[in-house]
This record gives structure tokens, sequence and C-alpha cells, in this order.
């Protein structure tokens, strides 16, 4: 089923995402994680995009035996740099042939090392976004509650992301947030600037402390002061961090679902152990 159609079923829509896989041996853990991962129902699994074009077949091919062997829907990261038209088409033509009917459009940041007529093919995510569509694909793009670090202001966030919905976007998957109210505010500012399509919210546990202010501060992301300050307090604590990442993503979440989000992306880091618990505990206490 099209990620799309989920979304339209009336009930929220869980997901989880993994890292690529570095080599054969991990691709083949990775399958059996997800595998096993399926008997909590997750309505679909993504697998992101990895920076080095060479490893990419290996994420693709993981990706289309997920989606024929598994109960569970598959959604492919396909990064636009690193690649001509003529190699895109033929990315794409494999993947739609190994029954893989959503993708995730994404631009990817540009290498020093990329051809140069490559990096000039699909200079934006809504380029990528349009060329897919032409595939029949179902496409997804990417959203950014606290805006995208190379943005200048709100006017420019939010025309790329309407140009991407205009170019066939049928949803957006935020990056991660900590504080609900940006996701709140950037749905506000979306829908003011007659962006209608299903804006899903991207959640992180936090499981290592020093791991996710690298990340915030790679994206652009806020970490709350109060759950900084109680991260860092239990910082050489791993059970600890966990417990309070737990607690506050679970707490994220049920506003969120309260509020009546179409559903929510767990970010696992490959660590699925913390999401599973989430959505246990949410499927208890709301019934979803």
């Amino acid at each position: 089923m099209r990620v799309a159609e989920l979304y339209g079923r009336g009930r929220p829509v869980f997901s989880f995402e993994f890292f690529p896989p570095a080599n054969v041996r991990a691709a083949e853990e990775l399958f059996e994680t997800i595998r096993e991962l399926a008997r909590f129902l997750p309505d679909y699994v993504s697998v992101t995009c990895p920076l080095t074009v060479e490893r990419r077949p290996l994420t693709f091919a993981l990706i289309a035996r997920i989606e024929q062997e598994v109960n569970v829907e598959a959604v492919a990261h396909v990064v636009a740099t690193g690649y001509s038209r003529e190699e895109m088409r033929g990315v794409l033509e494999a993947l739609y042939i190994g029954g893989v009917e959503s993708i995730l459009a994404l631009r990817g940041d540009p290498r020093p090392d990329d051809d140069p007529a490559a990096a000039r093919a699909f200079p934006h995510a809504s380029d990528l976004a349009a060329f897919a569509r032409s595939f029949d694909f179902c496409v997804g793009g990417a959203a950014h509650p606290e805006m995208h670090p190379e943005s200048p202001d709100w006017e420019s966030e939010l025309r790329y992301a309407r140009a991407k919905v205009d170019a066939g976007c049928e949803f957006l998957l935020t990056q991660l947030f900590f504080d609900n109210a940006d996701y709140f505010a950037y749905v506000e500012r979306a829908r003011a600037a007659g962006i209608e399509v299903p804006i899903i919210p991207g959640i992180m546990p936090v499981t290592h402390v020093a791991g996710i202010k690298r990340m915030a501060a790679l994206n652009g992301n806020r970490i709350p002061e109060e759950l900084l300050a109680e991260l860092e307090e239990v910082a050489d604590d791993a059970d600890a961090v966990r417990r309070i990442g737990i607690r506050h993503a679970t707490a994220q979440c049920e506003e969120l679902l309260q509020c009546g989000v179409p559903g929510i992306h767990f970010y696992t880091l490959n660590r699925s152990t913390a999401t599973r618990q989430i959505l246990g505990e949410l499927r208890v206490k709301l019934g979803v």
C-alpha cells in the first residue's frame, strides 16, 4: 500500500526509520531486525540513503527485499546528489521493479567529488520529486519545524516546502524536534502557505547524551533547557539516560496524538528497543 493511502485511513500511522547498512553482513542483520520488528505492527519502515554512492545499491536492494519478504511497507530514501538524470532513472526503475511503491525525495548535501553535471541534474528536492512522480511513485518530502540550516527566513523555508508539494510530494516527514510547540507552529505556518498534505512529526528517543547534542548542533535542533539539564545530570548512566529519553519522547507522542497528528515517525538510530517500548505504551494508554 502506498504511504499516502496509509495516511488517508483515519487512524494514526506509525513508522520506523533506520540507518543504512555498511556491508552485506550488516544488511542481513538489519533485515532480520526489521523482520522481527514487524511483529509490533508498524505501518511502514524506511532506510536512509548512504552518502557514498557506491553503498546505495546495497541499501536499495535491502528495501526491495523488505517490501517483498516482510509484511510491512518499505520506503526508500532517495538522495539526488551524485546522480545524473539517466543514473537516477536507473535507480528509480530498479526500485519500481523491486516492488517499492513509496520514496522520500531528498536533495542531499553536495559533495566536493560529485560530478558537476550530476550536481546540476536535480538542484532541489522538488526537482527529484517531480521526476519520481513520472514513475508513479508515491513521493514524500522532508519538513523542518526549526527551519533548514540553509534557509535565511521562514518565507524561504515555506516556499521550498510548497515547491515540493507542488512537484508531487503527498506527505512531509519532519526533522526531529524535542518541543512540540515547534511542530505545531510549523504546521500552522505551512497551512497558511497553502500546504495541505499530511505533515508527520519525527520523534527520536534520546539514548546517548553526547550523540544527541552533536546531532542537534548539526541540524539546528533546540533541546529544551530542562530536558538537557536532566540528561546531563545522568550522562554517565546509560540506563538513566534511556529512561529519561523514553519518558520525554512518550510524553511528546501522547500530546501529538491527542491533538490529532496523522502519525508518528520514529528515528530509531537502529536501536528499536526504545521505540518499541514507546509504541507499546502509547497503544495501551491511548488505544492507537
